[in-house]
């Protein structure tokens, strides 16, 4: 269990937006990492301006939400899909 921060979001309104991102995807093998992990962490790179290297260490490693954050937020028709779950929640 990790810490609280401010700039989470409940895992009930990450339900809403999990579709949506996992839709970006390949499906090669079982994911292992927790994508409402990985999203917490990049809202909180988003809110507080902190540098990838500076993530705290609660979150998943900085490289692994790095990977997310780049294909989240590739331009696509409509928005990224980093643009399009942030205006969900």
């Amino acid at each position: 269990m990790r810490k609280s921060y401010l700039s989470d979001i409940s895992r009930e309104q990450f339900e809403l937006i999990k579709p949506l991102l996992e839709s970006a995807r390949r499906k090669t093998s079982p994911r292992r990492i927790d994508l409402y992990e990985v999203f917490c962490a990049v809202l909180y790179l988003l809110k507080s301006g902190c540098q990838w290297r500076a993530l705290p260490n609660d979150f998943p490693k900085w490289r692994t939400v790095h990977s997310y954050w780049a294909i989240w937020s590739e331009p696509r028709e409509g928005g990224s899909l980093l643009e399009q779950a942030l205006k969900k929640s």
